[in-house]
Parts: C-alpha cells; sequence; structure tokens
C-alpha cells in the first residue's frame, strides 16, 4: 500500500474536524427555526390571546436559543480556523521543499505559485465558502417545511430553489474556461515581473523599461480580458440571481396572502413560510457568492496535487561517517531543462581528498553546470557523482550540507544580517565559528568596518552590500562549518587586489587542511593554486593535465589517459 503524501495527510487531518463542524452545522441550522417558529407564535397566539406572559415567555425562550446559536456559529468558525492551521503545519514544510526541488529540475516551471495555491485552498476550506456547503444539505428541510405549511408554499419555494441553482452551474460553465485562462496569465505576468525587476539595473542603464513594460503589459492585459469576461458573466448571474431572490420573497407573500384570505392558512403561516425560504435559499445564493473562490481553490487543488504525485518525499538516510573529500564523478550527462539539448556529455574525474581541481574552458562549455552538480544541486540525466564513495542522492541532505562549502558565480545572500548569512541560518550558531570562517575567508576586517559589523542587516538579495562584499561574504558561509569539500565558481570575479590576496591565502589555508577544492576560474594566479586541471569545451572532457604541467608547456609531459575517450579521468 503507498503511503500517504502530505497533501493527502493535511486533508485527512481536517477531515476528522470537518466531521465535527457537520455535527455543529447541524444544531446551527435547527436553530434557525427559531426565528419562524417565534414569529407564527406571535401571529397566531400572542395577537390572538393578547397574553403579556406568553410574549414574555417564548420571547425569552427565543433569545436563549439564539445566544446558543451565536455561541455554536462561532465555535464553528474558530473550529475551521484551527483546522487551518493544523492543515497549514502539515503542509508548509513538505510545500517548501518540494517547490525548491522543482526550481532546481526547471527554474522556469512556475513551481513557488504553488505557496500560493496553499493559501488560496486553506481559505477555502476554513472560510465562509465552506460553511455555504455545509448548509446546503439542509436546504430540503426548510423546502419540505414550506410543502407542510401549503403545497403552494412549497413548490414556490422549491421552484426558486431550483431556478438558483441552475443559475450556479450556468455560472460554472460561463466562467470556468475564463477563470482558468485568467489565472494562468496571471502566473505568467507576476513570474515575468519579478524576473523582470531582478535585473533593474540593467533595464534603467540600457533604455528597456519602455519595450519590458509593454510586454508585460500584454501579459497582463490577456490576464484582464479574461478575467473580465468572466466577470461579465458571473455579474449577469449574480444579478439575475438578485432579481429571482427578490421575486420570490414576492410570490411567497403573495400567494401567501392569497392563502390566508382564502382561510386555508393563517397570516403568521405566511411570514413563517417567507422567512423560511429565505433560510432554505441562503445556503444556495451564499455557494453562488463563493463560486468564484470555489473554482480557484480547485484549480489550486489540482496543481497541489500534480505537484505532491510527482515529487515524492526524499527517502530518509542514514548518517554515514563524516565525509574526507575524496570526490569521482563517472560518466555525468545533463541537459537543459525542458529540451534535449545536452550541457554536459560524459564528464568524469576522480579527486582524491585534500587536492585540488580546475575547472576552465571558454564560456558555454558547462563548467557551472559541472560545479552545480558537485555540490548535489539537480541530478544529472545519468552518470553519477560520489563523495567518499557514496553517491550525493545518497546521502542525508543536512549532513552532506555541512560537509560542503559552495560559492556560486552568482552570489544569492538572504535577507538578515551579515553573521546569519555566515551561519547559513543555523540555529545559534557558535560567534567563533562565523568569525573564524570571516577571517579565514579575509573578509573580518571588512565586516568590521561596516556600521553594526556582524549584526548589520543586508537586505533583501544583499543589497546593501556591493558586488565584492557579497561576494567575501558569501567566501565565509562557504568556509562555515569546516566543510571537506569547497567548490568555488569565479570566487575572484568582484574582488580587487586586496580580496584576490585574500582568496590565495584562503586557498593555501585550506589545502593546509587538507580540504578538497573544485575551482572554476580563468585567471592564471588562482589557477597556480590547483593541483590538477580539467579542460572543458561544448560539454566534454578536451584535456585532464596536472597544473604544473599545464603552466609550463615547455617541459615534456608525462602520459596521460585519453581522458575526453573515457567516462573517468583517474589522477
Amino acid at each position: 500500500m503507498n503511503a500517504i503524501n502530505p497533501l493527502q495527510k493535511a486533508y485527512k487531518k481536517f477531515r476528522a474536524i470537518f466531521g465535527a463542524t457537520i455535527l455543529f452545522s447541524f444544531f446551527v441550522n435547527l436553530l434557525m427555526f427559531v426565528g419562524p417558529l417565534y414569529m407564527l407564535q406571535i401571529y397566531d397566539r400572542v395577537l390572538a390571546s393578547r397574553s403579556e406572559m406568553t410574549l414574555l415567555v417564548i420571547t425569552i425562550i427565543a433569545i436563549a436559543l439564539l445566544v446558543t446559536y451565536g455561541f455554536l456559529e462561532f465555535v464553528r468558525s474558530r473550529m475551521l480556523v484551527r483546522a487551518g492551521l493544523q492543515f497549514d503545519s502539515i503542509l508548509s514544510r513538505p510545500l517548501f521543499d518540494r517547490v525548491a526541488r522543482m526550481q532546481l529540475v526547471n527554474p522556469n516551471s512556475g513551481a513557488r505559485t504553488a505557496l500560493g495555491d496553499a493559501d488560496k485552498v486553506r481559505s477555502f476550506i476554513t472560510g465562509q465558502g465552506v460553511l455555504a456547503f455545509f448548509d446546503v444539505p439542509w436546504t430540503p428541510i426548510f423546502l419540505l417545511l414550506c410543502f407542510e405549511f401549503h403545497p403552494w408554499l412549497g413548490w414556490v419555494a422549491t421552484g426558486g430553489t431550483v431556478v438558483i441553482f441552475i443559475l450556479a452551474l450556468l455560472n460554472e460553465y460561463l466562467t470556468r474556461n475564463s477563470l482558468k485562462s485568467a489565472n494562468n496569465e496571471g502566473q505568467q505576468a507576476s513570474e515575468f515581473a519579478g524576473a523582470t525587476m531582478q535585473n533593474a539595473e540593467v533595464i534603467r542603464a540600457m533604455g528597456m523599461q519602455d519595450a519590458l513594460a509593454e510586454r508585460w503589459k500584454a501579459k497582463r492585459n490577456g490576464m484582464l480580458i479574461s478575467q473580465a469576461h468572466a466577470s461579465d458573466w458571473a455579474g449577469a448571474v449574480m444579478s439575475s440571481s438578485k432579481f429571482v431572490r427578490m421575486a420570490l420573497q414576492v410570490a411567497i407573500l403573495g400567494a401567501g396572502a392569497y392563502l390566508a384570505m382564502k382561510g386555508q392558512i393563517s397570516p403568521g403561516v405566511m411570514i413563517a413560510a417567507s422567512i423560511v425560504m429565505g433560510r432554505a435559499l441562503a445556503p444556495v445564493e451564499q455557494a453562488v457568492g463563493q463560486w468564484k473562490e470555489f473554482v480557484a481553490a480547485r484549480q489550486s487543488n489540482a496543481r497541489l496535487k500534480k505537484l505532491f504525485e510527482s515529487i515524492l518525499d526524499e527517502p530518509k538516510r542514514l548518517q554515514l561517517p563524516l565525509p574526507e573529500g575524496h570526490l569521482r564523478a563517472e560518466g555525468v550527462t545533463t541537459i537543459v531543462p525542458g529540451t534535449r539539448n545536452t550541457i554536459l556529455r560524459s564528464v568524469g574525474f576522480d579527486l582524491p581528498a585534500g587536492q585540488t581541481l580546475a575547472l576552465i574552458g571558454p564560456s558555454g562549455s558547462g563548467k557551472s553546470t559541472l560545479a552545480r552538480h558537485l555540490v548535489g544541486v539537480g541530478d544529472p540525466v545519468s552518470g553519477s557523482i560520489r563523495l567518499d564513495g557514496v553517491e550525493l542522492s545518497h546521502w542525508d541532505r543536512n549532513q552532506l550540507g555541512s560537509a560542503i562549502g559552495y560559492l556560486p558565480q552568482d552570489v544569492k545572500l538572504f535577507s538578515g544580517t551579515v553573521a546569519e548569512n555566515i551561519s547559513r541560518f543555523m540555529d545559534d550558531p557558535s560567534d567563533d565559528d562565523v568569525i573564524e570562517a570571516a577571517r579565514m575567508a579575509g573578509a573580518h576586517e571588512m565586516i568590521s568596518s561596516l556600521n553594526d559589523g556582524y549584526a548589520t542587516q543586508i537586505g533583501e538579495g544583499g543589497g546593501r552590500l556591493s558586488g565584492g562584499q557579497r561576494q567575501r561574504v558569501g567566501l565565509a558561509r562557504a568556509l562555515f562549518g569546516n566543510p571537506c569539500l569547497v567548490v568555488l565558481d569565479e570566487p575572484n570575479s568582484n574582488l580587487d587586489s586586496e580580496g584576490e590576496e585574500a582568496l590565495a591565502r584562503c586557498l593555501n589555508h585550506l589545502k593546509k587542511e587538507g580540504k578538497s577544492i573544485v575551482l572554476v576560474t580563468h585567471k592564471a594566479n588562482i589557477l597556480s593554486a590547483t593541483d590538477w586541471t580539467l579542460i572543458l569545451k561544448d560539454g566534454t572532457v578536451q584535456r585532464f593535465v596536472s597544473t604544473k604541467e599545464l603552466l609550463q608547456p615547455q617541459q615534456q609531459p608525462q602520459p596521460q589517459p585519453q581522458i575526453a575517450q573515457l567516462s573517468t579521468a583517474k589522477l
């Protein structure tokens, strides 16, 4: 039997409270009879007998029952809110993990919208929309009471309910495609705007703002047109529903008055029938009013279901012995997500623990992609990468993360303090470890010169730091926790001469500590600090030599295996 995924688990937890809410809904709707019954007693007993005591007693009873009704409504609503919190607590972490993993597999998948989808679903199942659906089953009971008053009154109320229900179905049919189209186009416009604003400096400097604004406007206009189309039909249906509702009130009062004049019912029954019909129609009208939210929640649920079915839970891994840094790649092949274009083709090497490997090659040769694979960011379509003989996918993700230091080419920092970013947002990190990582990266003096030192808030994406400062803080983050493997992608691209000297000292220190280092670089002064060099071109290994041999071509090179023809290069 397949284990249930977190989405199913969250719904299962919600259903436990769902049943209790239905029970409360039973008593809430039962107390809806207080109004019509009170009105019936007023017209048929109090006014006929002119008894003040009778009036007082039934009024006290009615008020007491209405207080109970209000209390039950409050409890029902509170239960749903608490159910929503439990729903979110079960779903939020697994959902975040899956969205992050989907972004790695396909950055253009729009997986981030799933976070908003969860909010839409939770908002609907804990709000007035779901309460309306709880109350709809009571509609036939109220209609039966109208038939009990008189068949004519029952048929008037039933006819109106059927018409409003048909209008609800018509609303769904007329707006379904437009709302779906509007939602998809709105997501595309939002993603386009988010990606565009990340490059605001380039847009402003190169006069691209008007052109990109027009493109965003075109995407947004598609959403607005679809929304307007859906809103036009929904408005027509809602207007028709209101007309039917008011016409029914006139019809049932008119029919009731005629029957009262004929002596077939009392005036109290006429008023009570009008109130009961209103209660019968109320849930249906609420369902019509909440239909747009229902459709949105249904579409969000479908996307969540697809996400959780396509990306399964990561299996629980054993805590392996701490790795020493022996890195081996075998036949690594990867493609551009969503295409058949190959980025890497059968790339392999074997780097013993404590040695340093440089990855060099022209732009687009796959260096950064290989670096990402070496730290477990995404899986190749074929081949494997092993750390101390164990495939990266078989390591516990947290244990592997603590054993690896990674500095990407485009350094991404997070909103928070400098210290929090260096410590990888670890709970209660050691101050000494944070400072040690910063000193090793040559960033301690730079950080100390900031207004608040290590407590400086760097803003979203580290926007309050310069490019060089972000790179040095990113390097300190990579070195935090004494990792055995350090992968640096163009670590000196934004560094000045002082920063490059600090980087050179850092690499020498890491080598003395016996750390394995993989370095993507183009600069000879950094290349000289490495032991071995792997040259990539068009995603394949062109040459694999010792760095010393590469930098001294006049010497007779030692025989090397034909790396380009092998799946694995041995050092």
